[in-house]
């Protein structure tokens, strides 16, 4: 009885919901399944806390393979697709990539109920190498994809050759600073957004200010989901994520880490879960990543701090050039 009151009330949320009808973004529906990836998408279906999932995946081929995989782990406001140019170089130097959507991201489902944990998408993560019967590949992960890869490094040491870690969040326990924010707070923030907000967030956050046309893409298409009916279920997922990730930090057992390890870190991002929650002193002490990059690299057993001087959150996307020439370097080495 409870589920199914449960289920009505999750199939009522897009009542709630008052889509901002000014943008001129297309909709598009809850699992992208009208936007064009930038290879071929690939679906795995999963049973997970007794419900059917599928989850997405690009399975890029190399044209003269080097033997070696990586995968490349997203962040939270995004999804496998904009691994595009990262991909292709990686594809073109003879590794196999393999771009994964997680649960709650991208085509991939969005449950009506799900607990998440970075274990469970571990798991996830897991069961499709093992499908696609890879046994050892490096693991690239941005930003909540780096707390991702963190993790599966940790549960995982085996099937983990190399580990890459590009501004990652998580690098500190925000819960020891921050106040508890519940997950219906973090669904009702998602319901209000739009464009206009995601687009400010984004140039705030991680472009310092400033915009350029090769960064509209990806706030478009975070956006194209908010103006349709069943945008609430993403946002219901958003909460749920954001709740995994201030309450599940990984670094306490960065030193436990055994695959060598690639720091990538834009000298410039101030990034924090719930900044906005603490006195403008306590705000200063948060988001620091030159140092939290510096303390990463000595706890991990085996790392190399790159640091990029001037570049935010996102060097893949902002600083190219800088990004891909040491992951290269690592992975060759």
């Amino acid at each position: 009885m409870m589920k199914k009151l449960y289920l009505l009330a999750i199939a009522c949320l897009p009542l709630i919901y008052n889509p901002i009808q000014a943008q001129q973004i297309p909709a598009q529906d809850i699992t992208l399944s009208q936007y064009k990836y930038p290879f071929p998408v690939h679906f795995l279906k999963l049973q997970i806390q007794g419900q059917p999932i599928q989850m997405a995946y690009m399975d890029v081929q190399p044209s003269r393979p080097n033997g070696k995989t990586i995968v490349l782990l997203h962040g939270k406001n995004f999804c496998g697709a904009y691994w595009d140019t990262t991909a292709a170089d990686l594809s073109n130097n003879g590794y196999r990539v393999i771009i994964p959507d997680q649960v709650g991201f991208g085509k991939s489902s969005k449950p009506t109920h799900l607990q998440y944990s970075f274990q469970q998408l571990a798991q996830n993560t897991k069961a499709l190498l093992d499908t696609l019967h890879i046994s050892k590949t490096a693991i690239l992960g941005h930003s909540m994809g780096g707390m991702l890869a963190a993790r599966f490094a940790l549960m995982y040491p085996e099937a983990t050759e190399k580990l890459i870690l590009e501004n990652p969040i998580g690098l500190e326990d925000w819960k020891v600073k921050v106040p508890y924010q519940s997950i219906d707070k973090w669904y009702k923030a998602e319901l209000q957004q739009n464009y206009e907000k995601i687009k400010q967030y984004m140039m705030d956050s991680y472009y310092a200010g400033k915009w350029s046309p090769a960064y509209d893409k990806w706030a478009q298409l975070q956006a194209s989901w908010t103006s349709n009916p069943d945008y609430s279920l993403v946002a219901w997922n958003s909460a749920l994520t954001y709740d995994m990730i201030f309450t599940q930090p990984v670094l306490y057992e960065f030193e436990n880490i055994q695959a060598p390890t690639l720091l990538i870190i834009g000298q410039r991002d101030r990034t924090a879960l719930g900044k906005a929650n603490v006195s403008e002193e306590v705000r200063k002490t948060l988001g620091n990543y030159p140092e939290l990059g510096n303390n990463a690299a000595k706890k991990i057993p085996h790392a190399t701090l790159v640091p990029i001087p001037g570049v935010g959150h996102l060097p893949h996307i902002e600083a190219y050039p800088q990004f891909i020439a040491p992951l290269l370097k690592f992975l060759q080495e």
